[in-house]
């Protein structure tokens, strides 16, 4: 039987939890995924490419361990279909979150299979509790000095925090957890 190769490709600034439950799905139907990591300089990213490169190979490291398949992490800076080709894709993996992915996917598929009707494009759909993640939203809260610990690893969140440091941004202390009584109130402290 022929290798399942799938393509999962993006801008990957910065991987979110979003992508990360679309590549553990993904694995599933496959032998060997490639990640491709677009350069995109037109998006202005946050992380330079072989930074995003960096992130996402360590966030996929133990996903691929878990599901006993090859994960590869790749840049490109060519056409998606010629990448897809060159690297013997079968599979394009697009993660879809809402109807306005749906309609530009729909674009993408008819000028992409023009491109090359031997490719497949899969489309998977988010976990519901990571529809509403997407990488230009964490910049964004991340920008304003807010908490992305839920969007992405605790590992990203630091790297993300870690930009927006050197450009000046202040994140507020996280607030300490106080254990509460059963009643509510507050424990009393120990002399």
């Amino acid at each position: 039987m022929a290798k399942r190769i799938g393509l999962y490709p993006g801008t990957f600034d910065p991987i979110t939890n979003g992508h990360l439950d679309i590549i553990r799905r993904a694995v599933k139907l496959l032998d060997h995924l490639v990640i491709g990591v677009a350069i995109n300089e037109g998006k202005g990213p946050l992380f330079p490419l072989d930074e995003r490169v960096d992130l996402v190979k360590h966030e996929v490291a133990a996903i691929a361990k878990e599901a006993g398949v090859t994960i590869s992490v790749e840049p490109f800076d060519i056409l998606l279909m010629h990448f897809a080709e060159k690297i013997g894709a079968q599979f394009i993996i697009r993660g879809l979150r809402a109807v306005s992915d749906f309609e530009y996917e729909f674009q993408m598929v008819g000028m992409n299979m023009a491109l090359n009707r031997e490719i497949e494009m899969v489309f998977l759909m988010a976990g519901a509790k990571h529809q509403a993640i997407a990488s230009r939203l964490v910049k964004e809260i991340a920008s304003l000095g807010g908490d992305i610990s839920h969007f992405t690893s605790p590992y990203v969140a630091e790297r993300v925090r870690e930009k927006f440091i050197a450009r000046g941004v202040k994140f507020a202390a996280q607030p300490k957890v106080v254990a509460l009584k059963r009643n509510g109130a507050k424990p009393k402290a120990k002399s």
